[in-house]
């Protein structure tokens, strides 16, 4: 024992006084003994998504067994869809690794990874639904609801925050919100005298970062960067968007130029050491 502390005395076992304050809750009965020979406890409640649709689980009685895989053969799945999941498994070693890039064809396909989606992926790689599922809930860019036709996603890091990636961002949201008109005097059904339109059908929001800082402020359009953006790129974005059109060419990191290219002029290097070989002029 250390000589700098009293005999017998252990301070680091002393309550500081906040540990054991509160009553310890009551035990909980067993529930499984409260149950009857013919019922099962529900490990979860049935989730729904925004349309009412029944959401992928695999909630379970302890007595029940796991959600299974799929049978292929009852799945009707589309032959492109699978031909695409296919080529991705055939790409790795255990097939488990081609689950993000079989959710992200399927998101493809339906706009997001919808229920049925997700089983018609689960039987091509005879794996559970509730596999997949869990996979896609824990990435930020899968879908687990219908979302808009369209995605905007505005980088709003350091990078882009520093050069005006909120100002960006918010002209973006201004851009998307739904438009209000005022309908003809006696429309039943609004007393505020304002009809909301449909809400539309680009999905914007910030993103925390989209690696691209060379080109801030920037967002990344329906999976292509573009950038430096300004506010006033927004209106004609969505715009261009709605009407079908192409979206900023100017502003596509995909068309630039890289280092090297037909612009590029041609630089020789000396022949020798220190320029050696060098014309003396």
């Amino acid at each position: 024992m250390s000589p700098l502390l009293p005999s017998r005395r252990r301070p680091w076992l002393d309550d500081p006084g906040h540990i054991h304050e509160e009553t310890p809750p009551p035990p909980m009965p067993d529930e499984q003994e409260q149950l009857g020979p013919d019922e099962t406890l529900a490990t979860s409640p049935v989730r729904t998504d925004s349309a009412g649709r029944e959401m992928v689980h695999e909630a379970r009685g302890p007595d029940q067994e796991p959600a299974g895989v799929p049978d292929l053969n009852e799945v009707d799945v589309p032959e492109e869809l699978a031909g695409q999941i296919r080529a991705a498994m055939a790409r790795y070693p255990q097939k488990l690794s081609a689950s993000i890039p079989a959710l992200w064809a399927v998101q493809k396909r339906y706009g997001y990874c919808s229920p049925e989606g997700i089983r018609q992926a689960a039987a091509v790689m005879g794996v559970t639904p509730g596999h997949l599922q869990s996979v896609a809930s824990f990435y930020d860019l899968f879908h687990l609801e219908p979302q808009g036709a369209h995605e905007v996603l505005v980088c709003t890091n350091i990078s882009c925050w520093l050069r005006g990636g909120d100002d960006i961002l918010a002209a973006f949201k201004e851009a998307a919100t739904p438009i209000r008109s005022t309908p003809p005097a006696g429309t039943p059904g609004d007393s505020a005298g304002e009809a909301e339109q449909p809400p539309d059908d680009v999905l914007v929001r910030g993103f925390e970062c989209l690696g691209a800082c060379d080109i801030a402020p920037m967002a990344s359009i329906d999976q292509r960067y573009y950038g430096p953006l300004e506010a006033g790129d927004a209106a004609k974005v969505l715009e261009q968007l709605r009407g079908g059109g192409e979206v900023l060419p100017e502003k596509r990191l995909a068309d630039r130029r890289v280092a090297g290219g037909e612009d590029a002029q041609e630089i020789q290097a000396p022949s020798g050491p220190a320029g050696e070989g060098a014309s003396d002029g």
